[in-house]
């Protein structure tokens, strides 16, 4: 009766942990945002590792121990679930992760399979940081998914560092976007794969410069889902009607990510780390 009491309140216990969150910098709120949606019940703590952003243009080993370092932060932290809301980090350190610390992760990679299942034209555009599009991860799924298809990869160069300034809406982050965008309109894809969390910020100038038929994907919601289901496998998810609280932390500009998730139960504060 005892031992059934323990295990009862641990499982209590376990399941009001918050949900942790890391990135290179305040991409991942986009993520954050789509989780937020999907399990409103849940605290959430996040981290933005700004001040190492972009991790893009870093060496595996590099990523590997900014992504251990990230997660020994989220796990500080009480985090009962780590999202590595970075497609470089995930395409780079996930097995790394998995093999050293004893939660569940959640990674995302470019959604390189609706992208394939969607396209008409056999024509598809992925625009990724270099450390996503030079990984191994990212070639065997598209070796897995994209054959037959013709897949345009462009380095996003530059693209990081503007979001990360709050200048997604600037002309000068239109001029650059339209380099990478244009070659892929003029060859006729018909999906554009963001293979970056920053991305999504973006997505008012792509659609400015990309014509209508063009679907734009990003892997938002899919995280988003698989978090939840992997939540209720493990007997994790935080059933009550509460608002979950958000606590954000940045080692870079507190009013650049303050800017992009600002409301009510959510605090941003400065972090050393």
């Amino acid at each position: 009766m005892y031992g059934f009491l323990l295990v009862a309140i641990c499982l209590f216990l376990t399941m009001h942990k918050p949900i942790g969150i890391f990135d290179s910098g305040v991409g991942g709120t986009s993520i954050w945002k789509e989780i937020r949606k999907k399990l409103p019940s849940e605290d959430t703590v996040y981290l933005a590792d700004s001040i190492n952003a972009p991790y893009g243009v870093k060496s595996e080993a590099e990523i590997i121990e900014l992504s251990r370092k990230n997660t020994e932060v989220l796990l500080s932290n009480n985090c009962k679930l780590v999202v590595v809301a970075c497609n470089t980090a995930t395409t780079n350190a996930i097995d790394y992760l998995r093999n050293t610390f004893n939660v569940p992760f959640i990674g995302i990679e470019p959604a390189i399979k609706p992208a394939a299942l969607r396209t008409k034209t056999k024509k598809i555009g992925v625009l990724a940081t270099k450390g996503t599009l030079t990984s191994s991860l990212f070639h065997n799924t598209s070796k897995l998914y994209a054959e037959g298809i013709t897949v345009m990869e462009q380095e996003g160069k530059g693209l990081v560092e503007l979001v990360e300034a709050g200048k997604e809406n600037l002309e000068e982050t239109e001029i650059l976007l339209r380099s990478y965008l244009e070659p892929m309109q003029n060859a006729q894809i018909d999906c554009l794969v963001l293979g970056c969390t920053h991305y999504p910020y973006l997505i008012p100038l792509v659609q400015k410069i990309l014509s209508p038929n063009v679907h734009i994907i990003d892997s938002g919601k899919a995280v988003a889902h698989q978090t939840k289901v992997v939540l209720e496998k493990e007997n994790l998810m935080d059933i009550s009607n509460r608002k979950g609280k958000a606590l954000f932390y940045t080692n870079g500009k507190i009013d650049v990510l303050h800017n992009l998730v600002k409301g009510s139960h959510v605090s941003v504060k400065y972090l050393d780390f």
